[in-house]
């Protein structure tokens, strides 16, 4: 192994190149890794007294890892505390492929058991009064209403939303093209209410000659014409729960909870469900499964024999 080998920091930024070029992960998953393994190195730095550019990889060895994992314990969930560690792992496996590093350190560590968080959602009634108290007298409420009801009703995530365009929108086969995570595409069913909210929004805009159509441009625009970001739909989901006084703090990923909750509730099969969300493991679906207990009960109680 050469001295340039024998740097943590370099072959970091090896392994963030690899993920983008090799597996195709997004921007936000390789800076999600980035940010994980530069911190695991700051850390091994700060216990030996080093600059983080100085860590040799010999250095992040099995009790460095454990040592970074209780320095997470003081201020990070589980859940946060598995993912940085499986960040680790795999930094790890990329160097093994290359014969960088023999064996794992990772290895011999276990995952921290986690908590089990229940999914914040909001009832049918309460999503049903945030979507119908925005006006449309005006081209935020438009936009707003728009961007909302799409949001409830294909249950797509918010950087979803944010990067869907003009074109992205069939109206003929009530559809949307949604580009996810990993660069992945799939199609969402949208509903008549969603699609109407949708169609009056881009006429104001063809009316105003501010939409890109049929440029394929950004669906949902900011005030300054740009493509509008999360965290700005955050901040338009945060007023309107305020003005109908929701019981609950609601962020958009709480929307896409409350799609999920709804459809299991009302008998949509968890595949299904799974598909819809674009999630890749079953297991992250059936989360809502738990939430949904007492729809569970109740169709128990009306339908076993022998109660």
């Amino acid at each position: 192994m050469s001295s340039e080998q024998e740097l943590a920091w370099p072959l970091i930024q090896h392994f963030i190149e690899s993920l983008s070029s090799e597996k195709g992960y997004s921007v936000n998953t390789c800076r999600s890794y980035t940010h994980d393994l530069e911190e695991f190195v700051r850390v091994t730095a700060d216990a030996a007294d080093k600059t983080a550019e100085a860590v040799q990889i010999t250095s992040l060895d099995t009790l460095a890892i454990r040592r970074y994992l209780a320095w997470l314990h003081r201020k990070n969930r589980k859940s946060s505390i598995n993912r940085k560690l499986a960040a680790i792992r795999s930094f790890f496996r990329f160097l093994a492929r290359r014969g960088v590093v023999e064996g794992h350190p990772a290895e011999m560590v276990s995952n921290t058991r986690a908590e089990t968080l229940t999914p914040v959602f909001l009832s049918v009634d309460d999503m049903f009064r945030l979507l119908d108290s925005i006006p449309v007298d005006s081209p935020a409420g438009l936009r707003d209403r728009a961007l909302l009801e799409l949001l409830y009703s294909s249950g797509i995530r918010v950087s979803e939303l944010t990067a869907l365009n003009v074109f992205d929108v069939d109206f003929q086969q009530s559809m949307i093209r949604v580009h996810g995570k990993g660069d992945r595409e799939r199609l969402a069913p949208v509903g008549r209410k969603s699609l109407a909210a949708v169609s009056a929004y881009l006429e104001y805009l063809r009316h105003q000659n501010i939409t890109t159509a049929p440029k394929n441009g950004p669906l949902f625009l900011n005030l300054r014409g740009g493509r509008l970001t999360p965290r700005s739909v955050a901040r338009i989901l945060e007023k309107w729960a305020t003005h109908c006084h929701l019981p609950i703090p609601v962020f958009p990923h709480a929307v896409r909870h409350s799609y999920a909750t709804h459809m299991l509730d009302a008998g949509a099969d968890v595949r299904i469900v799974q598909e819809l969300l674009g999630h890749q493991r079953l297991s992250t679906t059936q989360r809502y499964t738990h939430v949904s207990m007492g729809k569970l009960m109740e169709t128990y109680d009306r339908a076993h024999p022998r109660k």
